[in-house]
């Protein structure tokens, strides 16, 4: 333990168990390196694995990409401690309605606002309405007391005017692999980051599906 040893093997080396503790203890260590600290849930690295292996087995599957409306402002007025903990929120709310209605599921945190989970594509609709509703109904204890009455703050904008934001909102966008839509996950990046640019010019929170076939 003072050593800072995280395993450790007694015996013959070539043991089957010994082995796969060896290859247990590499999965873990690349595991928890990829693991976001704020949200605990898993990284990048993850999310494109992920995808690929079900891209490869052309499963039927959906990506949702999850991501907070006017999030800088919120950062910049209340500061990143604040922030972090609307992070936190996001996290939890998808982690719990995804688990709760699809524990074979996968949730990852991409980083920053950014989530994505992967479900069923009969889930849908289940799934993205629960989390906006959660989020909406949760969201707004992340504000003083004055500010949730107001039902705004008054933050600068990256142009660095005053501007009037809203409380906080959610947009998922929605990509659907049908066996073979997609090659690879780029692809699947792509569409999705491209209708949540969209999704965000809406008012309030929202979720999309991507009707279009890919580029």
């Amino acid at each position: 333990l003072e050593s800072q040893i995280d395993d450790l093997i007694i015996g013959e080396i070539d043991d089957p168990i010994a082995a796969a503790r060896l290859r247990l203890a590499l999965r873990r260590s690349w595991r928890d390196l990829d693991v976001n600290p704020s949200s605990r849930l898993p990284g990048p690295t993850t999310i494109e694995r992920i995808i690929s292996e079900r891209l490869a087995r052309h499963d039927h599957f959906a990506v949702c990409y999850a991501d907070l409306d006017d999030f800088k402002a919120y950062n910049d007025y209340y500061g990143y401690f604040y922030g972090d903990k609307v992070i936190k929120l996001v996290a939890r709310v998808i982690r719990e309605t995804v688990y709760d209605h699809q524990p074979e599921g996968f949730v990852g945190h991409i980083g920053g606002d950014d989530f994505v989970f992967v479900i069923t594509p009969d889930k849908i609709p289940l799934i993205c309405e629960a989390v906006i509703q959660r989020f909406d109904a949760e969201v707004s204890l992340c504000y003083e007391p004055r500010d949730r009455r107001n039902g705004y703050i008054v933050s600068k904008s990256r142009r660095g005017t005053a501007e009037t934001y809203g409380l906080l909102t959610l947009s998922i966008a929605v990509a659907v692999n049908h066996g073979n839509t997609f090659d690879h996950v780029g692809e699947v990046s792509h569409m999705v980051a491209d209708l949540k640019h969209y999704i965000k010019t809406l008012p309030g929170s929202n979720y999309m599906i991507e009707r279009r076939k890919k580029y």
